[in-house]
C-alpha cells in the first residue's frame, strides 16, 4: 500500500520541543510501515528522516499538499494539534482512506466541554466542571485546545474570571492522582495497547502555575491497571475513536478521564520499544476487524522530552 502520514510540526517547519516530539512520533509510524514493506511518504518543511519518502511542504502550503498527496495514496494518517486536527481529517478523509479517527470525533475531543459532558452522559467519571466563579483549588484549561497546553492551576478565587471567559476556558476540579495514560487502538474492536505513566510537574511559569509534561514511562504497573484500562476503553467508544488514541486518566479514589486523544501521542515512542507486535500492522488490521484479542509488552522504556530523539 501507499501509505501518506503528516504531522503538523514537521510539516510546516516549527522548531523547539513540538518539532521533536512531533518528528519522533512521526519516525517511529514510518519506520513500522516501511517495515512491513508499503510505500511511505511523509509531509515535511524540510526536517528529514531516515526511512520513507519526503514531501516538502510549509505553513502556507501545508494542506493543499496533504491534499494532493492524499489522492495519490491507498491510506493516510494525519496528526497535529486537536483544534486542527478536525480540518485536517476531513482533508484525508475527502481523498483516501482515514487511518485514524473521524473528523467529527476529532472536534468532539478537541472541544473540552462537550467532551466532558459526553462522557458524563456515559457516565464516565470526570472532574466536575465548575463555574469560573469558584472558591478554591481548581484547573483551568482552554476550551479547545491540545493536551496539557495553556492548562494551569488556580489556587483560589484571584479575579480572573473576566479574563477567562474571554479566552473562552473551562474550569474543573481538581484531581490530585497519578497521571497516567492508556494508549490503545479502537474501530470495530478496541485493543488497549499499554498503561502508561506519564511525568506530570507542578511549576511556576510568568507568574502562573502549570503543568509541565516531562516524558513517560511505558509500560507502567499497577494493580489497579485492569480498572483504568476498563475506564479508557469505554471512554474512545463512548466517543467513536478509530485507529490510534491516548486518553489521559488521574487516578485518585478512582479513574478519572482527563483529556482524550484522538491521534497517536507521545507515548508511542516508548511503545513501540515494549510492544511485541508491529504498530502499522495493528493499525491496519483495525481497518478491517482483525485486530488481536491481546498483544504482549516486553521490558520497559522510560524517556523524557529532552531525550526523545536518543531513543527513536
Amino acid at each position: 500500500m501507499k501509505i501518506l502520514l503528516a504531522e503538523y510540526a514537521t510539516g510546516i517547519g516549527l522548531d523547539g520541543t513540538l518539532l521533536k516530539e512531533g518528528k519522533a512520533m512521526l519516525s517511529t509510524l514510518v519506520n513500522s510501515f516501511q517495515y512491513l514493506g508499503h510505500d511511505v511518504t511523509y509531509l515535511t518543511a524540510g526536517s528529514k528522516i531516515k526511512n520513507g519518502n519526503p514531501i516538502i511542504s510549509d505553513k502556507k502550503t501545508f494542506e493543499q499538499v496533504l491534499e494532493e498527496a492524499a489522492k495519490e495514496s491507498d491510506a493516510g494518517l494525519v496528526i497535529g494539534p486537536d483544534e486542527l486536527l478536525g480540518d485536517m481529517t476531513d482533508i484525508i478523509e475527502r481523498n483516501t482512506i482515514n487511518l485514524g479517527c473521524p473528523a467529527d470525533t476529532v472536534r468532539l475531543c478537541a472541544d473540552k466541554l462537550l467532551c466532558t459532558q459526553r462522557l458524563e452522559l456515559n457516565s464516565i467519571c470526570v472532574p466536575k466542571i465548575l463555574d469560573p466563579a469558584h472558591e478554591g483549588k481548581s484547573v483551568i484549561k482552554p476550551r479547545y485546545g491540545c493536551a496539557s497546553e495553556g492548562v494551569r492551576l488556580k489556587l483560589s478565587n484571584t479575579g480572573e474570571n473576566a479574563r477567562e471567559k474571554e479566552q473562552d476556558c473551562i474550569s474543573t476540579e481538581y484531581v490530585e492522582g497519578e497521571h497516567l495514560s492508556v494508549s490503545i487502538i479502537c474501530g470495530q474492536r478496541t485493543l488497549p495497547l499499554s498503561l502508561n505513566k506519564q511525568f506530570i510537574d507542578i511549576i511556576e511559569y510568568k507568574g502562573e502555575t502549570i503543568f509541565d509534561y516531562k516524558g513517560n514511562q511505558v509500560p507502567y504497573r499497577t494493580e489497579h491497571e485492569e480498572e483504568i484500562i476498563q475506564v479508557a476503553t469505554r471512554t474512545v467508544e463512548a466517543l467513536g475513536c478509530n485507529g490510534y488514541a491516548g486518553v489521559d486518566i488521574v487516578f485518585g479514589d478512582k479513574a478519572y478521564v482527563i483529556d482524550v486523544n484522538p491521534r497517536p501521542t507521545t507515548a508511542i515512542i516508548g511503545l513501540v520499544k515494549t510492544l511485541k507486535a508491529e504498530i502499522g500492522d495493528l493499525i491496519l488490521m483495525n481497518m478491517f476487524g482483525r485486530l488481536p484479542e491481546s498483544v504482549s509488552l516486553e521490558g520497559e522504556c522510560t524517556f523524557t522530552k529532552d531525550d526523545i530523539e536518543d531513543i527513536i
